[in-house]
């Protein structure tokens, strides 16, 4: 049976926001009083965050692990395509940073004033984002929900930039090293990307139907079941832990449909108690369409 755990999800995805826009709103006002473009730049990864999790809450809407007639597989790939909406958010921070780095660089610009009120607020953002991280993974281990475990993968990475800007500021603050804030912009830049790189690889499998199981495991598990005489034409998309379709050619040692019958329920048993939450699409053959293909393969011409 599929759980719906879209409820947890959403209240996660509701506390993150109010919290990210918190720390928007501290960066955002540190960053104009001291003319820090570092943190500026933090601040724009912060408003990817906000609208990760707004992504995440309209994403979470459609995607009903449950099938009904115009989505008879379910609706869950919005999820992944939420995912791959915070790696294009990513993917505009990234360029935003790099962007006004350069800008800096070639024009110039003012001078950046440090105080310690402004590092201790800092400070307490790095404490909300260390908190958001662990928050969001852990509920989206435990319930297998994709955007949730993007999600803290990109505050992770606000978290690596938090503490570089906040690096920078102490430099400045103490030695007045000025270049510390746009060298720093430039590895906030690539930390962004490799977040964005990462929530795009975990979850395009998934969009494009690859390979979710391999088809020796499932040949091995559909042999052990008393009757099954030949197993090939595997195939398998989805995610462990999430939903798996399974689909494959049986031929079974039956004298009637129902004792063919009973032995491919067997063996969806077999396949659930293995990787639940599954759905097993078994196509029954006669003995002369065995075949020692076990999966899709490409087959070379006769």
């Amino acid at each position: 049976m599929i759980t719906d755990n879209r409820p947890i999800v959403r209240r996660v995805l509701v506390i993150t926001l109010l919290l990210n826009l918190v720390v928007l709103g501290l960066k955002a006002l540190v960053g104009l009083w001291t003319g820090s473009l570092s943190l500026l730049a933090d601040a724009l990864h912060s408003v990817t965050d906000s609208a990760s999790n707004i992504l995440g809450l309209v994403s979470i809407h459609f995607s009903a692990p449950q099938p009904d007639r115009e989505h008879p597989y379910g609706h869950q790939k919005f999820e992944a395509v939420g995912a791959l909406g915070i790696a294009a958010f990513l993917g505009v921070a990234c360029f935003e940073i790099l962007q006004g780095a350069i800008e800096r660089l070639t024009k110039g610009g003012h001078p950046v004033k440090v105080s310690g009120v402004e590092l201790w607020l800092l400070i307490a953002v790095l404490g909300i984002n260390i908190f958001v991280t662990y928050y969001e993974r852990h509920v989206g281990r435990r319930v297998g929900s994709a955007i949730l475990i993007a999600d803290a993968q990109h505050t992770m990475s606000d978290v690596w930039v938090t503490i570089s800007v906040l690096a920078g500021l102490i430099g400045i603050w103490t030695l007045n090293l000025q270049w510390l804030d746009i060298v720093l912009a430039f590895p906030v830049a690539m930390l962004v990307f490799s977040s964005g790189w990462s929530v795009l690889k975990a979850n395009l499998p998934w969009l494009v139907d690859e390979m979710a199981i391999a088809p020796e495991a499932i040949h091995a598990i559909a042999m052990q079941v008393p009757g099954v005489i030949n197993c090939h034409d595997i195939a398998s998309r989805g995610i462990m832990g999430r939903q798996i379709f399974i689909e494959m050619h049986l031929i079974v040692e039956a004298a009637d449909v129902e004792t063919a019958h009973r032995i491919t329920e067997d063996v969806e048993a077999r396949l659930e108690e293995r990787y639940n939450p599954v759905r097993v699409n078994i196509h029954i053959e006669p003995p002369t369409y065995k075949s020692d293909y076990i999966s899709y393969e490409t087959h070379s011409p006769s």
